[in-house]
């Protein structure tokens, strides 16, 4: 029996490796993903042999990432709640997918995760794992009640990897959960579970990671530049970039502005609401000067239509369905409306804003000749057609008073 299990090397997921392997008498590889997590990877092939794996791969994932995860993602203007930009959300589909890859080439039965039975990345673990091999079997032991009532806490836990000489560092637990990747930083948990906590206030601040808070941002604006093909962007202040790149880049500019902070209480699709503080400094840059790229290049109808389908993309990948036929169908139509969403988006950041500082496209649909106050040298509006236009469009709205009176709401 072979298990391929999501592997990082901490101790939840060391007691998860030996524990899985004792009771189910398999055979353990493990797997852990680069996506940007930034976490030491060096040793971590000798920990994992050490702790009972036979195998392990640590695979470099950020490339892919970035280009198939993160930028359709950003086409698509998908935001959940309208406020978070999914950071964790579209890394697991990726994480699975790899996961399965390496079940069938390892010959390998079931794969595990270390996901909290309250939590959604358990969801989108096992749908990408339906989706993509419905043969596999999965192993979820926090959905396990013997597993929980050995591991109550963190105690048990640093005890039983003691007495099983796992090579752990265990440190003083933090007062909240982080969970890191090239889009995002998510903090959750502990003392966050207080929705009224301040997590902006000044005792906090050592929490942050990726962004300095907006007012120890520069006193000083800065401009970037933004180049968009067809939706994506290729090339930041005039230097060419891949999508890791691109990300990386406006990381790092977006964190010296205090750019892309955010706390939200948001509608788990297990059916609570949790709190969650979250680093979002590259991706919002990467949202707003998509948003302002499209609002001079996209047709209005096309616009509306697209941006109605927004909450409904954002669900699909919050929930875990980013393989599913229903996404890959507004994917598609995503695609068709980025056409000729291709120019060039200049933005002031500042103290954690980002501010409009000028767009221009080749193929821009905004002409000044006719949006113009002043005579139209072109003569493709003329004022008085505005008379016909309103009166047909009141209609309804006249033929309705005169039946039920004027509405007095």
């Amino acid at each position: 029996m072979k298990i391929v299990l999501a592997y990082s090397g901490g101790l939840d997921t060391s007691v998860l490796l030996s524990w899985i392997k004792e009771k189910y008498e398999a055979e353990m590889i493990a797997f852990c993903a680069n996506i940007g997590q930034e976490e030491e990877l060096k040793g971590l092939d000798k920990k994992a042999k050490k702790t009972g794996a036979s195998k392990i791969y640590i695979d470099d994932l950020q490339d892919e990432f970035a280009r198939d995860f993160i930028f359709p993602m950003i086409q698509a203007g998908a935001i959940y709640e309208n406020q978070y930009f999914l950071g964790t959300s579209i890394a697991r589909p990726l994480i699975a997918k790899r996961m399965v890859e390496i079940a069938r080439q390892e010959g390998a039965e079931y794969i595990a995760h270390g996901a909290t039975g309250k939590g959604n990345d358990q969801v989108r673990f096992e749908l990408t794992a339906a989706a993509l091999a419905p043969e596999l079997k999965v192993i979820a032991p926090w959905r396990d009640a013997s597993f929980r009532q050995n591991f109550p806490g963190r105690a048990e836990m640093i005890k039983y990897c003691e007495e099983k000489n796992i090579p752990v560092q265990a440190t003083a637990k933090k007062p909240y959960s982080m969970d890191r990747n090239l889009l995002h930083i998510s903090y959750e948990a502990g003392i966050l579970e207080d929705p009224c906590l301040d997590a902006s206030a000044s005792q906090y601040k050592d929490m942050y990671t990726l962004s300095v808070s907006p007012e120890d941002a520069p006193d000083k604006p800065e401009y970037v530049t933004l180049d968009f093909e067809k939706g994506l962007c290729v090339s930041v202040n005039g230097k060419k970039a891949s999508p890791l790149a691109v990300m990386k880049t406006l990381n790092k500019l977006g964190g010296k502005h205090g750019i892309g902070r955010v706390d939200l209480v948001e509608n788990r699709y297990v059916g609570m609401k949790s709190r969650g503080v979250y680093e979002t400094p590259g991706g919002a840059i990467l949202h707003f000067a998509h948003r302002q790229m499209e609002s001079i290049t996209m047709d209005r109808e096309v616009m509306h239509l697209r941006d109605s389908l927004i909450p409904r993309y954002s669900e699909l990948v919050y929930y875990g369905y980013w393989f599913s036929p229903e996404r890959f169908a507004l994917q598609a139509l995503v695609n068709e409306s980025q056409q000729n969403v291709s120019g060039t988006v200049r933005l002031k950041l500042y103290k954690g804003n980002i501010i409009t500082a000028g767009r221009k496209s080749p193929v821009t649909l905004y002409n000044p000749h006719i949006a113009t106050m002043e005579a139209d040298p072109t003569k493709a509006y003329n004022q008085d057609d505005a008379t016909g236009f309103i009166r047909l469009n009141g209609l309804r709205l006249r033929v309705s008073a005169q039946v039920h009176g004027p509405i007095q709401k």
